[in-house]
């Protein structure tokens, strides 16, 4: 995924004000002159095209102020940005149009049933500033309609929206002047009628919007999946649970705010994995829901989960590592349908042992109602240095090396013993090496050979208290 530079965001801020600012001139301009042929002409049509621009302008206005508002950034207050300005703009925008509606239709039902105002002044100038209207709203929907899907604008889309309405109102009355003028001429009475009709096909156009927009602000409002969102919901589950590693995709929730997306994902992971394999699925699922929806806020949350495939010897490590304790050499073997264990358990170099003790009660404790089968577990307690030794280097003393080498020599599957390294800490001499074994050699079998090999060297070295070997494959005997 590429990260927006500042000038990126930069030119996504000034774009969106610009084609705000653009519209508010516009709309002030088709305003002014809508609402002085209304008033000259006593068009009910016109005035209510006037009043729908009017309701344009100041929404076009707030629309200016919100975007500036909402390209602010997120600070301590607002922890999630700004972007819910632009839902309440579109809100109070929709609030607006139904108030106009409500007008229009009280006097286009006055002029209907009371025949009041009926009586037009029809000249040219109403059908150029309607066909003036059509013109600049056709551009400056188009020009909003880009930049909100560029940028993913709520505010500047409702914009867009209204303004590619007023087309379509602007071309009923001009449908209503025309009927009108000609029931005029040529005196057919039930055309008269053609003008307050119009106006109330104009208020039909923006009650439409209005419902159009209001459902979307209230379900961005009141932080509804958005539908964007909705319509992919199965194909990101199938997509999260595709990814290797996870054992079930539990959540997710989908927010939007302004032009900015927030998810939750909740994800079923095996309770075994290492940090750093959490922090890799996690990334992963990241890039899954930013696939769906761009730019997306995303916060995994997982649950450990113990999987069909954990074995006996997973179950006892994962007791260990929930109660954060370090276990190695770990041995299960079954009597009469039970089960006994032997492990490690190290503990730090200081601890008491009355405490040491307590810790491996609990931990058998914890591991026996993990897994009921267990009847015996035997601890072996032994503390791990918490400081840095400095073994003194007996580099010099080849006899040893020589004396491994001649014990590995017994096992044909052993290659190569190399990079032998000896020294002495406490009186105690260590001595490790690498061992390069067959690529395929199974580690059932590696682990049976390197076991012999040790036995055999310190029979033959009884010196050494000690042994480590590396195991390596015959393809890679350098790491």
């Amino acid at each position: 995924m590429t990260t927006a530079t500042p000038e990126d965001i930069a030119n996504k801020h000034a774009a969106k004000r610009s084609a705000a600012l653009l519209s508010v001139l516009a709309a002030l301009v088709i305003t002014v002159l809508k609402i002085l042929t209304g008033v000259l002409t006593g068009s009910l049509g016109m005035l209510s095209e006037g009043a729908h621009s009017s309701i344009d302008l100041v929404a076009a206005g707030i629309t200016l102020f919100s975007v500036r508002v909402s390209d602010r950034p997120a600070d301590e207050s607002h922890n999630y940005g700004h972007g819910k300005v632009e839902s309440l703009a579109a809100f109070i925008e929709t609030v607006f149009m139904l108030g106009s509606c409500v007008w229009i239709l009280t006097e286009a039902i006055r002029r209907i049933f009371f025949h009041e105002n009926l009586a037009l002044a029809i000249s040219i100038w109403p059908f150029l500033v309607l066909l003036l209207s059509i013109a600049v709203d056709y551009g400056r929907s188009r020009n909003l309609h880009r930049v909100a899907k560029q940028y993913n604008s709520e505010a500047l889309e409702a914009d867009a929206i209204h303004f590619s309405t007023d087309i379509w109102s602007s071309i009923a009355v001009l449908i209503g002047l025309t009927a009108t003028y000609i029931g005029g001429r040529w005196h057919i009475h039930a055309l008269q009628l053609a003008d307050p009709i119009a106006a109330i096909i104009v208020s039909g156009i923006i009650l439409h919007v209005s419902w159009r927009l209001a459902r979307r602000t209230i379900d961005a409002l009141t932080d509804a999946n958005p539908t964007e969102s909705r319509a992919q919901t199965g194909d990101l589950t199938r997509e999260l649970a595709a990814i290797p590693g996870v054992l079930s995709v539990e959540r997710i929730r989908t927010r939007r705010s302004g032009p900015s997306y927030f998810a939750d994902v909740t994800l079923g992971m095996p309770r075994n994995l290492t940090f750093q394999r959490s922090e890799q699925i996690t990334l992963a699922a990241t890039e899954a829901v930013q696939r769906h929806l761009p730019g997306a806020d995303v916060v995994v949350h997982s649950i450990p989960t113990a999987s069909l495939a954990e074995s006996v010897h997973d179950r006892i490590r994962a007791v260990a590592s929930r109660s954060n304790l370090t276990i190695h050499d770990v041995s299960v073997q079954e009597y009469d349908g039970s089960l006994h264990v032997e492990q490690h358990l190290e503990v730090d170099e200081t601890m008491p042992l009355r405490e040491a003790h307590l810790l491996a009660t609990q931990l058998e404790s914890e591991m026996r109602r993990e897994i009921p089968d267990i009847t015996t577990i035997l601890t072996h307690i032994e503390s791990e240095p918490a400081t840095i030794e400095r073994p003194a280097s007996l580099e010099r003393d080849r006899q040893l090396e020589v004396r491994l080498r001649r014990a590995a020599s017994a096992f044909p599957e052993i290659l190569d013993i190399h990079e032998v390294f000896v020294s002495k800490m406490h009186d105690r001499i260590q001595v490790s090496c690498h061992c390069t074994l067959p690529d395929d050699l199974p580690m059932a079998q590696v682990h049976a050979v390197i076991t012999a090999l040790e036995n055999d060297f310190k029979l033959d070295a009884p010196e050494v208290r000690r042994l480590l070997i590396h195991p390596e494959p015959a393809t890679d005997n350098r790491r």
